[in-house]
C-alpha cells in the first residue's frame, strides 16, 4: 500500500480557490453506496479501478457541497469567535439536556426511542457512519512531519484509540453491532451511506478539500443534545452506551477534540493566501455534516411495523421454499404466502386472526413467539437477536413497558460485559486480537496479513519510508483490524519520538 496518490500541495502559501477541476466534475456515476464501499475496499465492488472510484468520488463530493450550499452557516466565519462559540454551544446543550432529565423525571417518555427495539434499529442504521469513524482526516497522516497538522493528526489517531482495540472508535462500534446482531448494515438504502461516503470522499481529496475538511471536523467534533440524550436512552434500554459516552467525553470544549479542531484552523490560516476565502471553504467544509440521513431523522423515521414487515419480506426469499404444503395460515400455505414480499403485512394480520400471535401481551402466551425463541423451537436461529427484538417489542404492543424489565431488555449489559471479560481471562492461550508480534517470525501462509506487514517492515531503511507504510495500514479499512492496531501504535511512537 502506498499513499502516492495523494499529491503534496505547494507549501507554504495555498491557494484558497478550489481545484479547476472541480468546476467540472461530472455526476457521480454510482450509487452513494456502491462509492462507500469502493473508496473503503477498492476492487471488490466491482470493475472499476480505484483511480474510478477517486474520480467519482469528486464528482460527488462537489455535489455534497452544492446540495448544503444554502444551509445556515454553522457557526462564526471569524476565528476569534470561535472559542466563545464553542463554549456558548456547549453550555445551551448541557441546559437543554438539564431540562430533558427534568422532563423525564416528572413523567415525560423517552424522547428519541420508544422500545429496545427502536434504538437497535437506530444502531444498525448508522452504522455506515460510525463504521468510517474519523475517516475524514486519514488524508492528513502522510503531513505528520508539519507542526501544523499536529492537532489534526492527534484527533485521528485517538479516533484509531492510540492503536488499542478497546479505544478503537470504529472497533467498539462493531462490537456493540455484533453484540444485538446488527451487522446487516451493508444492504441498508442508499440515504444510509451518504455522511460515510462524503468523510470517505474527503479523506482521498484532502489536497483539493483541505479548508473543508478542516471545517468538517470543526463542526462533527462539537457536542449535540440528541448525542447525550442518545447515551442516556441506550443506557435506560440495556444498551451500552459506551461508543456515545465516549464522544461525550472525549469532544469536551475545554480539552478536548473540540479545541484542537479550532487549534488547527488557526495553525493552518498562514498556509492560504485569503483569510476570508479560507474561512468561507471552513464553513461550507462544516456544512457537509448535514449530508445524508442525521441521526434524529433516522430515528423519527422508525414504524416498528414496517420494520417488522421489511424482515419477513428478507426471509421470505429463501423462507418460502422450506416449509411443507400441509403448513396453512389462513387456508393458505406458507409458500403461497411468502412469494410474494407485498403480502407480509398480511400475512401478520392472519397470524393474529388465527391465534399465532397475540397482540398487546406477553410474547410468551403467542405461539408463533414459541417457534422462535429457545433451542426447542422449530424456527431457532431464523432471526438474528435484532429482529427477535423488533418481534417481541411489536406483539407485546402496548403491554411492552408493562412485562419484567429483563425479560423485554434482556441480561443487563454491564453484567454481560463482566462475563465476557471472565470468559477471556479463563482462556490464557487465547492471545488479544489486537497484539502483533512484531518482528517476531510468523508460522503461517505468505497470504497472511501479519506475515505480510512484518516482511515488508522488515526492508524498510528509512523513517519517511516507514511511516509511509505504517500510515498505510492506518486506512479506514484497515485501522480496527490487528495490523493496522499495531501500525498505528508503532506510527504514534515513532511520530512522538
Amino acid at each position: 500500500m502506498s499513499l502516492s496518490t495523494l499529491p503534496g500541495w505547494p507549501f507554504p502559501m495555498l491557494s484558497t480557490a478550489p481545484s479547476t477541476s472541480l468546476h467540472h466534475a461530472a455526476q457521480p456515476a454510482i450509487s452513494a453506496r456502491e462509492l462507500y464501499f469502493g473508496l473503503l475496499n477498492p476492487g471488490t465492488v466491482r470493475s472499476t479501478s480505484p483511480k474510478d472510484y477517486h474520480a467519482s468520488a469528486l464528482a460527488f463530493l462537489q455535489q455534497q457541497l452544492e446540495a448544503c450550499a444554502a444551509d445556515p452557516d454553522p457557526f462564526p466565519s471569524e476565528i476569534d469567535q470561535l472559542e466563545e462559540w464553542i463554549v456558548q454551544g456547549s453550555m445551551e446543550t448541557g441546559q437543554r439536556y438539564q431540562q430533558y432529565l427534568e422532563e423525564r423525571k416528572r413523567g415525560a417518555p423517552r424522547r428519541y426511542f420508544t422500545s429496545k427495539a427502536h434504538a437497535l434499529n437506530f444502531i444498525k442504521s448508522v452504522a455506515p457512519t460510525k463504521m468510517v469513524d474519523g475517516a475524514w482526516l486519514y488524508g492528513l497522516v502522510q503531513r505528520w512531519k508539519d507542526p501544523g497538522f499536529h492537532a489534526l493528526l492527534d484527533i485521528y489517531l485517538e479516533e484509531l484509540g492510540d492503536g488499542v482495540e478497546e479505544d478503537n472508535h470504529v472497533a467498539i462500534y462493531r462490537k456493540l453491532i455484533h453484540a444485538h446482531g446488527c451487522e446487516q448494515w451493508k444492504t441498508l438504502d442508499d440515504a444510509y451511506f451518504v455522511q460515510g461516503a462524503t468523510q470517505l470522499a474527503l479523506s482521498v481529496h484532502t489536497d483539493q478539500f483541505l479548508p473543508e475538511v478542516i471545517g468538517f471536523n470543526l463542526a462533527y467534533e462539537q457536542l449535540p443534545l440528541h448525542l447525550l440524550i442518545t447515551a442516556a436512552e441506550l443506557n435506560e434500554l440495556n444498551i451500552d452506551p459506551y461508543y456515545f459516552t465516549l464522544h461525550i467525553t472525549i469532544d469536551n470544549a475545554l480539552s478536548g477534540h473540540a479545541v484542537k479542531a479550532v487549534d488547527a484552523v488557526r495553525a493552518l490560516l498562514p498556509h492560504f493566501a485569503h483569510e476570508r476565502d479560507f474561512m468561507k471553504r471552513v464553513v461550507n467544509g462544516a456544512k457537509l455534516n448535514n449530508a445524508g440521513l442525521g441521526s434524529v431523522d433516522i430515528m423519527a423515521s422508525f414504524d416498528l411495523e414496517e420494520e417488522l414487515a421489511a424482515i419477513f419480506r428478507q426471509k421470505a426469499t429463501i423462507g418460502q421454499f422450506m416449509h411443507q404444503p400441509h403448513c396453512r395460515i389462513a387456508g393458505r400455505t406458507l409458500r403461497e404466502w411468502l412469494s410474494d414480499g407485498d403480502q407480509m403485512p398480511d400475512l401478520l394480520r392472519a397470524l393474529q386472526e388465527h391465534g399465532w400471535i397475540k397482540r398487546h401481551q406477553d410474547p410468551k402466551d403467542s405461539r408463533f413467539w414459541k417457534l422462535v425463541e429457545g433451542g426447542q423451537g422449530q424456527m431457532f436461529g431464523v432471526f438474528s437477536p435484532y429482529e427477535k427484538q423488533v418481534l417481541y417489542d411489536w406483539i407485546a404492543g402496548d403491554a411492552l413497558e408493562h412485562l419484567p424489565k429483563r425479560e423485554r431488555l434482556g441480561e443487563p449489559w454491564r453484567i454481560q460485559k463482566r462475563q465476557a471479560k471472565r470468559q477471556q481471562a479463563s482462556s490464557p492461550t487465547q492471545q488479544p486480537s489486537n497484539i502483533i508480534r512484531l518482528g517476531a517470525p510468523a508460522p503461517v501462509p505468505e497470504v497472511d496479513a501479519e506475515h505480510l506487514f512484518n516482511q515488508q517492515l522488515a526492508s524498510l531503511k528509512s523513517k519517511d519510508a516507514l511511516m509511509e507504510f505504517l500510515a498505510s495500514w492506518m486506512s479506514p479499512a484497515l485501522h480496527h483490524h490487528p495490523v493496522g492496531l499495531a501500525a498505528t501504535r508503532m506510527f504514534k511512537a515513532q511520530w512522538l519520538s
